[in-house]
């Protein structure tokens, strides 16, 4: 099924992905960044910025795993970026994955990768 928007819909539509994708890929590379020079630091035995107390140990283990959590996080939303530029692009973006029906602008504008209604997305949340 094609979608019901216009090109000019459309290309507004795709100007919000390429926008909110660029922002998780800046994100991404910020976390990247970060844990990569605090893993830095730990490998080259550089301990001039931490003590010895192994609450501080832990803690720095956690930080370094929650932000590898985040960056897998915004990993899979760069992939629901990409099918969203991808159905704008074969004509079927904003169509429900689920019940073919139309998916509201607002739904769109708010969420610009989403695959489903907001009716088929609570059924789905209900299960």
């Amino acid at each position: 099924m094609k979608n019901k928007f216009t090109k000019k819909e459309l290309k507004d539509f795709k100007k919000i992905v390429l926008k909110k994708k660029e922002e998780v890929v800046d994100e991404i590379k910020h976390i990247s960044d970060d844990t990569l020079k605090k893993s830095q630091k730990d490998a080259s035995g550089d301990i001039s910025g931490y003590t010895y107390h192994m609450a501080d140990v832990a803690t720095d283990a956690y930080d370094i795993e929650f932000s590898l959590g985040l960056a897998s996080d915004e990993r899979k939303m760069l992939y629901e970026f990409d099918e969203a530029l991808r159905k704008i692009e074969e004509g079927t973006y904003g169509i429900c994955e689920v019940c073919k029906n139309t998916i509201s602008k607002s739904r769109l504008k708010a969420i610009p990768y989403a695959r489903l209604c907001v009716k088929c997305q609570e059924k789905k949340e209900k299960k």
